[in-house]
């Protein structure tokens, strides 16, 4: 099953996509892809009514948009150098535990929404990364029992801003969580739809020229490591997003750097999970 969110920003609607790649409006059966709807086997409740009800639900205007696939999540939690090939562009020893960092549930957005350069930024990078969502509630889960807590995948990416997250001291948080920085879909697939989550290919282009072009293939730590590993130090609960890093090809690892300007447009993919698309803007006052 894929779900998505369609609508206005802020008062999205839940939806399925079916096979032939229409979006189903469920918001007669789910209030939302939430951490409730998760938290209560929302999702096999769900598949089962829709495929005894789907000819009764509204068919989506092909031109909606498309939300972010799930409602604001309690966290959004990033593994940083976690490719190898990046790791070796950015000069970065390959780490012995996985690199984690904090993205603001404020940075979620859709998938063909607007990237919005923030103010003062030079440094504007992009990241293609696979994402999972949590489906129940993890502490202190080992590597075996790990994919049994994931709800599904989706396609991210992690805007960074490299001076904010390098140059001005702290952590990287404050570089990885401005306004639109977490595009995140076009859709949640359920594990079923995934043939296997650690041989998908991956990619991004800018203005047409493919800048990551890999496979996860290349994680360092897979994903049941990281969430085990993560739920020594937080509870991961339902709805919660995991993005599980990025390939080589990201505009600081260029020679020299590159980085995002009004007007380019970003495309991207990760095999089984779509192709989203941004147009960077300058940021403006509201």
């Amino acid at each position: 099953m894929k779900l998505c969110r369609f609508g206005e920003m802020g008062r999205e609607k839940p939806a399925v996509v079916t096979a032939e790649g229409a979006r189903r409006d469920v918001s007669g059966h789910v209030r939302d892809f939430d951490d409730t709807f998760f938290a209560s086997d929302g999702l096999e409740k769900l598949g089962q009514w829709f495929r005894a009800n789907e000819e009764k639900c509204p068919v989506v205007l092909e031109n909606a948009r498309w939300g972010a696939c799930i409602a604001r999540p309690s966290k959004i939690v990033c593994i940083g150098l976690n490719y190898a090939r990046h790791a070796a562009e950015t000069g970065k020893e390959v780490p012995k535990e996985p690199v984690i960092f904090m993205k603001a549930p404020s940075a979620l957005c859709g998938a063909f929404d607007d990237l919005v350069i923030p103010k003062n930024s030079q440094k504007t990078d992009w990241e293609v990364e696979l994402a999972l969502v949590i489906g129940k509630r993890a502490s202190y889960v080992s590597e075996a029992q790990a994919m049994g807590h994931v709800a599904g995948y989706c396609l991210m990416n992690d805007y960074s801003e490299r001076a904010f997250q390098m140059e001005r001291g702290g952590q990287w948080v404050k570089g990885k969580s401005c306004d639109t920085f977490a595009p995140l879909g076009l859709f949640l697939a359920t594990p079923d739809e995934i043939r296997d989550p650690h041989n998908l290919a991956l990619g991004l282009s800018v203005n047409g020229v493919v800048r990551q072009n890999s496979s996860t293939s290349d994680l360092i730590f897979g994903l049941p490591k990281i969430i085990s590993y993560l739920s020594e130090f937080m509870t991961l609960l339902p709805g919660d997003v995991i993005s599980t890093g990025t390939p080589e090809g990201v505009g600081l690892g260029l020679k020299p750097p590159q980085y995002l300007k009004p007007g380019d447009v970003v495309e991207l993919f990760v095999e089984g999970l779509g192709k989203a698309k941004q147009k960077a803007v300058a940021y403006r006052a509201s």
